[in-house]
């Protein structure tokens, strides 16, 4: 299958490495993976925000990059629930039923990455090796407006090697929440303190979710206590290998 890769702002300027274990990954499965240099920014940000029609522009520029390719993988579960949900929303605000209409049409061929794998390709096994005590938190995005159920704990179960264990309060918020951290510093640093302490319950080395804004909020806190737990995207596991 030939499948355009979504990167994401965030992961593009942040975590370049998790772009390159979804090409890895894809490509180790038998596939094509292409990366269209025009895509921008989802609009997320603004749209979070409030400025559903300065979003306008980025919908019909991600219409443009993408609308050739049948199959369109996002490594962020808050990026590609933007796309599937609000892009539409936005096209209504900016009065544009034509955008609408081709956001309505793409919607369906943009899946987050454990989507994609499970759903489309039909694969739980993907052949990777993580030899590491390693427990999963469901950002709320992933959970709340995908609904990607137990897709990501299907995969990491089937990797060789792993020590899955069970995050306790899961469904929990860390507290990232986007610009909820930057508006609401105390109460998202009080909730991403929990989060940390049932990590830290877990005795896990390593803590993976499906969006990295979330794990970069994680993390901070994770390196403040100097716990030593590290912070990996779903999709560097499972494009290892060794």
């Amino acid at each position: 299958m030939r499948i355009a890769l979504f990167v994401t702002c965030f992961n593009d300027t942040l975590y370049p490495g998790t772009g390159k274990a979804v090409v890895t990954l894809l490509e180790r499965l038998g596939h094509e993976v292409v990366f269209p240099a025009e895509q921008t920014c989802c609009g997320q940000m603004h749209y979070n925000t409030g400025y559903d029609r300065e979003c306008g522009p980025l919908v019909r520029d991600f219409v443009k990059t993408f609308q050739p390719f049948d199959a369109i993988v996002v490594p962020s579960a808050s990026c590609a629930g933007m796309v599937r949900e609000n892009h539409v929303r936005v096209a209504r605000a900016v009065g544009d039923p034509g955008l609408a209409e081709e956001t309505r049409r793409i919607g369906p061929r943009v899946h987050e990455l454990t989507e994609l794998l499970v759903d489309v390709l039909g694969v739980e096994d993907v052949g990777a090796y993580f030899p590491h005590r390693v427990t999963y938190h469901p950002t709320c995005h992933s959970l709340r407006a995908l609904g990607v159920g137990d897709r990501p704990l299907r995969l990491l179960r089937a990797v060789r090697g792993i020590d899955l264990v069970e995050l306790p309060d899961a469904a929990e918020c860390c507290g990232f929440g986007g610009t909820f951290a930057l508006k609401n510093p105390d109460v998202s640093a009080a909730m991403g303190a929990d989060k940390v302490a049932r990590i830290r319950q877990t005795g896990a080395e390593v803590v993976c979710a499906a969006d990295n804004s979330c794990l970069a909020h994680i993390g901070g806190l994770l390196s403040r206590l100097r716990t030593g737990v590290r912070t990996l995207h779903l999709a560097e596991i499972l494009a290892a290998t060794d």
